[in-house]
């Protein structure tokens, strides 16, 4: 191959650019970004960054001394692909020809409709959002943080600990239920009430009031939470719009085998907007994780240079972890399917404990609180002994 462009420049594509380099790959690298800013890491936005404890600079992913020889376009909107004439076409109306392609282009917050241009309403994925979020609750006042998900969590913790007063509206009947089942969403989503932290379950939203200025949320339920600040984190959806008409088999992102390769020869998926094959599943799974998009490129690219002619192995079980009000979360496996789960070490009510996941009696998942000794220890064994 002559020319490779990975389209995304955040931690996904900055670790396939990487791996095209340490495999040898010695032409023409491209490396498009949407944003304007080099490779830069998210996990701090909702925590040490948007507490003000963490710079800019200190978020940086690239090394001082790193040189991968790759043109930088940052700032460029990629809006489709030619399959035929291998080209990316660009919002500016630029083209970046390519014999490899790696999409990278990770996924965006999910809004509220009818929400844009109220002043104090927010979403957390990027750097711009985490420095306009920052300078709302440097104002103190009124949080409400609408879903209860991991990074509305942070987000609530951090606001916590800013001296906020900070509400937690979550949809479900359980936080955190989806990634850990409803008994340990439970306990890890206790953590809000452990510190003072309202948290409104089994709810969902209406709308929002105020004319300029967000003033309160309102819920289906005829309730109505003051706020002066509102973070909406309602997930993410992958960002493929942009490969409609190109051949690439979209599927809750795009669906690729356990390699990371697309429908398309040439052409391979990592990251938050790639649906990997999962031999342990026996389905496809989108993993939107750091430890993911840090991994699995080395899997891909490692295909894309052989043209497809490389066996693929089976994917490392995904990993996320999760810090809030002071307690450190970490989970590996997939909790979905398992049919019980008991823990093995320390207590919940301490909130210091480690729990197993079992389906058919065969561990699936590891979560610890405040464990992380012992997690990492069982972590390392459990890619040979999870199904």
């Amino acid at each position: 191959m002559r020319t490779v462009a990975v389209v995304g420049a955040s931690l996904a594509g900055l670790s396939a650019a990487r791996s095209l380099r340490q495999r040898g790959y010695d032409g023409r690298l491209v490396v498009i970004g949407d944003e304007p800013h080099r490779p830069y890491d998210r996990p701090p936005l909702s925590k040490e960054f948007l507490a003000g404890t963490l710079g800019e600079a200190d978020l940086a992913l690239e090394r001082d001394d790193e040189e991968l020889r790759a043109e930088w376009l940052l700032g460029a909107c990629a809006t489709g692909l030619d399959r035929a004439g291998r080209a990316i076409r660009l919002a500016d109306g630029r083209e970046v020809r390519a014999d490899g392609v790696v999409i990278a282009t990770g996924a965006a917050a999910r809004t509220l409709p009818g929400t844009g241009g109220l002043a104090g309403v927010h979403v957390l994925r990027t750097l711009d959002d985490a420095r306009a979020l920052r300078d709302d609750l440097a104002r103190g006042g009124r949080l409400v943080v609408i879903g209860g998900g991991f990074v509305g969590a942070e987000v609530a913790s951090t606001a916590y600990a800013l001296g906020l007063d900070v509400t937690v509206v979550e949809a479900a009947p359980t936080p955190l239920a989806g990634p850990l089942g409803p008994a340990m969403g439970a306990v890890v989503s206790a953590l809000h009430a452990d510190h003072g932290v309202r948290l409104l379950c089994g709810v969902g939203v209406k709308g929002l009031s105020g004319e300029r200025q967000v003033e309160a949320v309102l819920l289906e339920d005829g309730r109505s939470v003051p706020a002066d600040t509102v973070v909406v984190g309602v997930g993410a959806r992958p960002c493929v719009e942009w490969l409609e008409g190109s051949g690439v088999a979209l599927d809750n992102g795009v669906k690729c085998g356990a390699d990371g390769r697309t429908s398309v020869a040439g052409v391979v998926a990592v990251g938050d907007c790639a649906n990997w094959y999962d031999p342990h599943a026996g389905g496809h799974r989108r993993v939107e994780h750091w430890t993911g998009a840090l991994e699995r490129p080395a899997a891909a690219v490692a295909a894309l240079l052989a043209y497809g002619a490389t066996e693929p192995g089976v994917p490392r079980p995904p990993y996320f972890w999760s810090d809030q009000y002071g307690v450190k979360i970490q989970f590996v496996g997939h909790a979905a399917g398992a049919d019980d789960v008991t823990v093995e070490e320390g207590s919940t009510d301490d909130r210091s404990f480690l729990a197993v996941y079992r389906r058919a009696g065969r561990p699936v998942a590891v979560l610890g609180m405040n464990q992380p000794r012992l997690f990492t220890r069982l972590r390392k064994q459990f890619g040979t002994t999870a199904s």
